[in-house]
């Protein structure tokens, strides 16, 4: 049954028409779903559930001709193409009334060469089924905090795992993908048969087409040490001084992450965390055990009431940060930061105080190889910032209208120590892409989105403008 919506094509916006959506049924083997078809509202109900999509159209492909058919599809009718894989970042797309959201996670699938020390996956694989394929291996992926979040979107947003700082961005670790264009073509996309669009999708991602598969080259380490600091909230500014101390001097083996954290008397949170406020201070060290026994040491010396640092696997690792297990509302703030002096750190603390509609803030410590633009890398390569801040509170814009005004504050506090720059993977607001990418960068995505996308089909979180 031909469905109604209202298109802004290339030439303009267009009148409310009819869509066909039985035409695209006919061509793909994967899911069409329309608003008046069960499943509707669960399709389009991303992880992020505080962002509300409003799609034409959900597809759910199931194999990259599926994916070849919808964009021509969405050419013929005047649609846009929306690609996501979970939806942890789904609030970065903004409106989607013209567009057809298409969901990657019917196309699942890891392979890990160990002798190659690579990993290939489908579009909607998580990071967790990479972690327990790496595992047996020794091998470890640049993966995300949460083994739910969508390995080729997290990558092609740039990629800040806890090996960051010793290996840089996931982005730069890419050796192939394949790719559908805007114009419908599939292409296997390397530095030597496509390098500037090799280049433009490892960080500009979705603004350049819909991938449907990716390589990427994994570490041996067997295992790295890992773990979490936790402290009484009564202690946090005294830790937080000392931890930017250390940062200062760590060595680039070392990643971690200093966050003030209000935990609601959950069932399924640890009775350490369940209803208290505390101070955590979480990381990875890629190296020699007793090289991270001599790293930590100073953090050791605080006194931590909780200590859970130790040997971890690459699954291991899943559950280090905390990340949900299950789909959550959630509202946010991010920005990049220089170097912090005592009254930027009074500020942050500040920010966040118990009883507050903030749930959690942090800084994610930078630097090493994440401030190195590799030979090669993509249009992500590095970060030039010190310091990464993240706020969230647990809500929606509605059901909890205080949280906005908090990230506001938060934000506010730490404007003065800002970069003027945000990173992708944290980005949960349409955000102008030129606050995600240095300036040459930016105008390189912008002419090759220009020469790429003649019809202007494709739609990404935080979209690249053509020219």
């Amino acid at each position: 049954m031909p469905t109604p919506t209202s298109a802004s094509g290339p030439d303009g916006p267009a009148a409310v028409r009819d869509v066909d959506a039985g035409q695209l049924r006919a061509a793909v083997e994967g899911a069409v779903l329309t608003p008046a078809d069960p499943g509707w509202d669960a399709a389009r109900t991303p992880w992020n559930l505080a962002a509300d999509r409003s799609p034409a159209l959900v597809a759910e492909p199931a194999s990259e001709a599926d994916v070849v058919a919808i964009v021509e599809f969405a050419r013929r009718h005047r649609l846009r193409v929306a690609p996501q894989c979970t939806g942890h970042n789904a609030g970065s797309l903004g409106p989607l009334g013209d567009a057809i959201l298409v969901l990657t996670g019917r196309l699942q699938g890891v392979a890990v060469d160990a002798g190659a020390r690579t990993a290939r996956v489908q579009a909607g694989t998580p990071w967790g089924a990479v972690t327990a394929a790496a595992d047996p291996h020794g091998l470890f992926p640049l993966a995300g905090s949460s083994p739910n979040v969508g390995v080729v979107g997290y990558t092609l947003g740039g990629g800040l795992s806890f090996l960051g700082r010793k290996h840089g961005l996931a982005a730069n670790h890419v050796t192939w993908l394949r790719l559908v264009t805007p114009d419908g073509q599939a292409l296997h996309v390397t530095a030597e048969a496509q390098p500037d669009l090799f280049w433009a999708v490892r960080g500009g991602a979705a603004n350049f087409g819909v991938v449907t598969a990716m390589e990427f080259g994994l570490f041996r380490y067997g295992h790295v040490t890992a773990g979490m600091f936790v402290w009484p909230y009564e202690r946090h500014l005294e830790i937080l001084e000392c931890w930017h101390g250390w940062t200062r001097m760590a060595a680039d083996d070392v990643t971690t992450s200093f966050r003030i954290l209000h935990f609601p008397p959950l069932d399924g949170l640890p009775p350490f965390l369940a209803g208290r406020s505390v101070t955590v201070i979480d990381g990875v060290f890629a190296g020699p055990a007793e090289d991270a026994r001599a790293a930590l040491a100073g953090l050791r010396a605080l006194s931590p009431e909780v200590d859970t640092w130790g040997p971890c696997s690459p699954s291991g690792l899943d559950g280090l940060h905390l990340d949900p297990p299950d789909p959550v509302p959630g509202l946010s703030t991010t920005m990049l930061l220089d170097e912090l002096d005592a009254s930027a750190l009074e500020r942050f603390a500040a920010a966040i105080p118990p009883g507050g509609p903030l749930m959690f803030g942090e800084l994610r410590h930078l630097g090493g190889a994440l401030r190195r633009a590799p030979r090669g890398g993509g249009a992500t390569s590095r970060i030039l910032a010190d310091y990464c801040l993240y706020g969230l509170g647990i809500g929606t814009e509605s059901g909890n209208p205080a949280i906005r005004p908090a990230l506001a504050e938060l934000s506010t506090a730490m404007a003065p120590n800002s970069t003027g720059l945000e990173f992708a993977n944290f980005a949960e607001r349409p955000t102008s892409a030129g606050l995600l990418f240095e300036a040459a960068d930016y105008d390189r995505l912008r002419r090759l989105r220009a020469s790429g996308d003649l019809g202007d089909v494709m739609l990404a979180g935080h979209p690249v403008p053509a020219g």
